[in-house]
């Protein structure tokens, strides 16, 4: 409460209060003095890095073949219910265990305070940990490869300017912290730099297959971070794939497509990732880390929705820059009329921005989807030395895995290794289509139902795939 004298003081020294104050002389910023500034905090030396001038398919003769095996004890993991505590918990908001600290409620993984250790804890999270290595070898090489391969002209054709080039850069550097991170977990026998072979010709090529490498890079280390026996590891890998997932969208804005249009991003599994990585690595040195996962036989979307165009309704059969199950669009196809690139109409540019909206979207529910599948037994990925297999039956549906989503569609068979399906019209929650963005298609035999934390459980029933598909 304030006295009557209070008021009027207040009411006094207001004018003084309201007036605008007078200019205060901004002080000038000088350097600290040489004793104030610490010294630098040696840091850990990166992993060597090679400079690989050579680029091309495998022309040799493998020396193995075949993925890294043990005794298996039987043909697939069981699917059993769900473990008999996980329901226990009361959820109510309220503590129901003493807390083994102040401001610590009880549970969690890695909490008892333990010191970490950060390795490597079984097979499974080395033979995880070594795939996201040999993709971020491929990520190395693959930014530095198309600064070099296109000139400056090139990318400012393609939208692209200094400033840009200088964040693929960064970017490229980026991946030297990573493959230095992964390389120090799983110590001596982690693998090293392979030599590549990419399907691009263009700048605009060479950033679409960008943004399709990082995103099944990105989502394979999704779908088994929260698998792996090593909470340490996964800690540091975590902080490392998040930076991956800003890198794919940046490629998404340099390719003139809207940044992120879903609400989740996807996770696959491990043998998923590993059959769309593998095409891309021609050799490798002999005595490198072999993995274990499994190559399935590749799928292409015939036509696959044309992000160079103004109308993907229009894309025609193959084009894209080879017929790999990630191959960018081929550019060079694309009528000049047709071409979003550089377009003055608003809703039909799709020059590099931060953001671009569409006015006709790349691919919408109940779009016809055309595939063409190879035969397993095809020699691929390093020094032609890992086999495509499957131990699944005839191709029956079309599995649409995006977001958080598992859909299944009949799939129509044409004739021989090829048939088409129709896009669905599913979501995640009301708004959120779930077939969006730059997401995972592949043919099974069976429809079963899987979530996020399972999917790996669909392998077996993988007659071939995973393909990307262009969604939006």
């Amino acid at each position: 409460m304030f006295s009557a004298y209070t008021i009027s003081a207040i009411l006094a020294l207001a004018p003084a209060i309201l007036a605008a104050p007078a200019p205060v002389p901004q002080a000038a910023y000088t350097s600290a003095p040489a004793s104030y500034v610490p010294a630098p905090v040696p840091a850990p030396s990166d992993v060597a890095v090679t400079n690989i001038s050579s680029h091309g398919p495998f022309t040799g003769m493998p020396t193995t073949t075949g993925a890294l095996t043990q005794t298996v004890l039987a043909a697939s993991i069981p699917a059993l219910p769900p473990n008999p505590t996980a329901t226990t918990y009361p959820s109510d908001g309220m503590l129901h265990d003493p807390e083994p600290a102040p401001y610590t409620p009880a549970g969690g993984l890695g909490t008892n305070g333990t010191e970490p250790v950060y390795n490597a804890k079984s097979d499974f999270d080395y033979e995880s940990l070594a795939l996201a290595l040999y993709q971020e070898w491929i990520e190395l090489d693959l930014f530095h490869n198309g600064l070099a391969q296109f000139s400056a002209e090139d990318f400012e054709a393609a939208g692209l300017t200094a400033t840009d080039r200088s964040l693929i850069e960064f970017m490229a550097d980026q991946e030297v912290g990573h493959a230095t991170l992964i390389t120090n977990i799983l110590g001596a026998a982690a693998p090293v730099q392979c030599n590549y072979n990419y399907p691009f010709t263009t700048v605009r090529e060479f950033i679409d297959f960008n943004q399709k490498l990082t995103r099944f890079g990105e989502s394979g280390v999704y779908g088994f971070l929260n698998h792996l026996d090593s909470r340490e590891a996964g800690q540091l890998l975590l902080q490392s794939i998040s930076t991956e997932a800003r890198q794919q969208m940046i490629f998404r804005q340099f390719d003139g497509l809207f940044p992120m249009p879903v609400w989740f991003e996807v996770g696959i599994p491990q043998s998923w990732a590993w059959t769309l990585l593998a095409p891309y690595i021609s050799s490798c040195p002999a005595n490198q880390t072999r993995l274990a996962w499994q190559n399935f036989p590749a799928l292409s979307v015939l036509n696959q929705p044309d992000a160079a165009r103004i109308n993907a309704n229009r894309t025609t059969m193959g084009e894209t820059a080879g017929n790999t199950s990630s191959a960018p669009f081929n550019e060079t196809v694309v009528p000049m009329i047709d071409s979003c690139l550089n377009n003055t109409v608003v809703g039909e540019d799709c020059s590099p921005a931060i953001s671009q909206n569409r006015s006709i979207p790349l691919s919408f529910p109940g779009r016809q989807v055309f595939f063409e599948w190879e035969n397993a037994g095809k020699m691929v990925g390093p020094n032609n030395s890992y086999v495509t297999a499957t131990s699944a039956s005839a191709p029956v549906y079309v599995a649409w895995v995006s977001q958080l989503n598992l859909t299944y569609t009949d799939l129509t068979i044409t004739g021989p290794n090829q048939g088409y399906t129709f896009q669905p019209n599913s979501s995640t929650y009301a708004g959120d289509p779930a077939v969006n963005g730059t997401m995972f298609v592949a043919l099974t035999s069976e429809n079963i139902t899987l979530t996020p934390f399972n999917l790996s459980m669909i392998n077996p029933f993988v007659y071939a795939g995973p393909a990307i598909y262009q969604a939006g």
